[in-house]
């Protein structure tokens, strides 16, 4: 399943990438979790990910504090503050990291919203990540009142995806079409368009 998402994902216009994003962006910034967060969790896109890089900007500029990852040597993902595009550096993996101080791996517990990378999601909140396990590892930190919410574009939000016994699910999908809660949780009833 990730070898067939990452060729589809390869394949789809830059212009089309581009207009995705920009709706994600736009779907988010209108969820009433994000326009009332103080401290949000996010991550610097790559590749032909669904792009993030202009909603981190808004995050920021609108006042957020927005905590980016930084990959540990143990696998772990420590967090440390976006302080705008100026403000990241290359780190492992291909991946943008920010250059402020690191806050610790528990840093992602005082979120008050998770957005988090996936090749998929399906309608139970299971998300198909790279295979690393950096994200279970850092959602299992995640309260149940915090908000996390997978990235995906429409055609990766999907009615069921391989799971394991270790894997952590999302609260919500973020698509270019809408944003979706997931599960019986409250508040939890559907698509948001």
């Amino acid at each position: 399943m990730r070898t067939h998402i990452r060729h589809a994902r390869s394949v789809i216009p830059s212009l089309e990438q581009d207009q995705a994003s920009s709706a994600i962006r736009d779907v988010l910034l209108t969820v009433p979790e994000l326009e009332m967060a103080s401290s949000i969790a996010a991550y610097v896109s790559v590749g032909n990910e669904p792009g993030t890089r202009s909603l981190l900007f808004a995050l920021w500029k609108r006042g957020s504090y927005v905590l980016l990852p930084v990959v540990r040597p143990d696998g772990e993902l420590d967090w440390a503050s976006y302080e705008g595009p100026d403000s990241l550096r290359e780190g492992p993996y291909g991946l943008l990291e920010p250059t402020e101080p690191v806050r610790g791996v528990d840093a992602i517990k005082a979120t008050d919203v998770v957005l988090v990378p996936a090749l998929a999601v399906d309608r139970h909140g299971r998300r198909l990540g790279r295979g690393g396990g950096f994200y279970d590892r850092a959602l299992a930190r995640v309260g149940p009142a915090i908000l996390t919410v997978g990235v995906v574009y429409d055609a990766e939000f999907l009615e069921e995806v391989p799971a394991e016994p270790h894997d952590v699910p999302v609260r919500a999908v973020a698509t270019p079409s809408g944003f979706h809660r997931l599960g019986t949780g409250p508040g939890n009833v559907g698509a948001v368009p």
